[in-house]
């Protein structure tokens, strides 16, 4: 196998609302957050649902992977329940191995409302349901001895069993990637993440924000620099500004596409990271990397949801 992801499964619940709904319910645009179920049922009760469909940031990158035609597999823990059986399938249908026995669990399987604001920004509420229960146990070791990239999401990580399943997860790889997920997460994790990046991955997925928070830059700049000095593979995007990735003192840039009808950057990460580990797995170079991450952001930006089929 490729490469195997390991993330939240999360079901993407999909809904079109107004700046004004995000300030009615204390929320803040272009962000994650976490709620618990019944939260997440009362903003639900309040919107109307374009789409639902097998989410998670990392799985969204599997899928993009398996759709330029790279054999993969995924772990991520849901309930044997009517979400979590759509969750699979969904997965299956993209040609993804879903490496994951599913049972009744003592939580529902997880969903996020996405909701998109008039100038296509995300907002996301999260009700982890038992994807945040993922522990060491349901990590098949074999499968990511035999893949070549193991790829995590900052979203899973979290003290206590999450972690184990980190440790355990990266202890069995050969090379891993990771995404910094969301500027919630690094705030939340920042001493842990930064120790993640120097020490433990091969390849780090940013924006700009994420980035600069994690190392408490000042500038920008301070962001190439640190990338240079610690030997791995940094990869930021900057939306409007394009995106680079660096590697000891190579830095390359890729500009951002012109003219596009934006209709919803949910994804827009997710599919970057998905362009990018395509060419890194098929040995192509940076540049062409950069390309192909900024060529797959850019279709996914031109339509509702995570998903380009």
């Amino acid at each position: 196998m490729k490469i195997i992801g390991i993330g939240n499964a999360i079901v993407d619940v999909i809904c079109k609302v107004n700046d004004d709904f995000l300030l009615n319910n204390s929320l803040t645009k272009s962000t994650m957050k976490l709620v618990d179920e019944s939260e997440f049922k009362k903003l639900l009760s309040k919107l109307k649902v374009q789409e639902t469909v097998s989410g998670g940031s990392v799985a969204n990158s599997i899928v993009g992977l398996s759709q330029l035609g790279n054999k993969v597999g995924f772990i991520g823990k849901v309930s044997n329940d009517e979400l979590g059986i759509k969750y699979e399938e969904g997965l299956r249908k993209e040609n993804v191995e879903y490496i994951y026995s599913k049972k009744k669990e003592a939580l529902p399987t997880g969903t996020c409302l996405i909701l998109i604001t008039p100038d296509s920004e995300r907002t996301m509420c999260t009700f982890l349901g038992t994807a945040g229960k993922i522990n060491q146990n349901d990590i098949n070791a074999e499968a990511v001895k035999q893949s070549e990239i193991l790829f995590l999401e900052g979203y899973l990580w979290d003290e206590g069993e999450p972690k184990k399943a980190f440790d355990k997860a990266i202890n069995n790889s050969n090379k891993v990637a990771m995404s910094l997920s969301d500027l919630f997460c690094v705030e939340r994790h920042k001493n842990n993440f930064l120790d993640l990046v120097k020490n433990s991955l091969d390849i780090t997925f940013a924006n700009e924000q994420e980035i600069m928070s994690l190392i408490n830059a000042k500038k920008f700049e301070d962001v190439v620099e640190f990338s240079k000095k610690i030997n791995k593979l940094i990869v930021i995007t900057r939306g409007e500004k394009g995106a680079l990735a660096i590697k000891d003192t190579e830095v390359k840039e890729c500009a951002a596409k012109k003219n596009l009808k934006i209709i919803d950057l949910t994804g827009a990460g997710d599919l970057f990271a998905g362009g990018f580990l395509h060419g890194y797995i098929n040995g192509k170079t940076l540049g062409e990397n950069l390309e192909k991450g900024t060529e797959m952001s850019s279709k996914i930006i031109q339509k509702i949801g995570a998903r380009l089929n």
